[in-house]
């Protein structure tokens, strides 16, 4: 029994080893040559597996390309935790605030963050549904969480925050809105250094303390 349950686990990871390579390929041809420029069979060959392994895996290549989006949206958990940790208690929201500002801004910033983001909203008129489910994921969950937290700073006395989910939206544009304008056009070309997308993210906090702080 031992041998047998030995011989399951190495199949199963086998099996999601397979399906890691899958998704890597895909993702590297999907961002190369677009959804309608990749094929399944491509897909196949640079995972080094055969047709028939990566339609085990996936249905279809509208189903392969969504799951690989929304993996993407995943990576903003790390994220919503940090707006909790570094908000809710602090007693330092000069100095805290900022530091959840460039987080947010380098984790938006990252180079696969943003080939995917400009890569579903080329085809959001193919996949509007899958488009509209990674911002809810996505985008907007993090608002949905900012927004109780600023809600908190205010009862804490200290933020003036009448409508918290607008000013949510107001710290994530004026954090995010250079880099991410600009950035979705240059390609895989970074148009900002770490450096001045700190001074970006510390500016937006600056601007954001103008208006809500007390």
């Amino acid at each position: 029994m031992g041998i047998a349950g030995v011989g399951v686990g190495n199949e199963e990871g086998r099996s999601a080893r397979k399906r890691r390579l899958i998704m890597e390929a895909a993702t590297t041809l999907f961002l190369r040559n677009g959804y309608q420029g990749t094929s399944m069979d491509e897909v196949a060959a640079l995972a080094a597996v055969s047709k028939q392994t990566v339609y085990k895996n996936f249905t279809d290549k509208e189903g392969l390309f969504s799951e690989i989006i929304m993996s993407v949206a995943t990576t903003v958990d790390a994220f919503i935790k940090l707006i909790g940790d570094k908000l809710h208690n602090t007693e330092n929201l000069a100095q805290d605030l900022p530091v959840l500002a460039r987080q947010y801004l380098h984790s938006v910033m990252r180079p696969q963050v943003l080939q995917m983001r400009r890569l579903l909203v080329g085809e959001a008129a193919r996949f509007p549904e899958l488009a509209r489910t990674y911002y809810e994921r996505a985008p907007e969950r993090v608002l949905t969480a900012l927004a109780p937290e600023l809600k908190h700073l205010d009862e804490r006395g200290l933020l003036r925050v009448p409508d918290p989910p607008l000013a949510a939206k107001h710290f994530a544009f004026l954090v995010l809105g250079v880099a991410l304008d600009k950035s979705m056009f240059f390609g895989d070309t970074p148009a900002f250094t770490d450096e001045e997308l700190d001074h970006l993210a510390d500016e937006g906090v600056r601007v954001f303390l103008a208006a809500y702080g007390v």
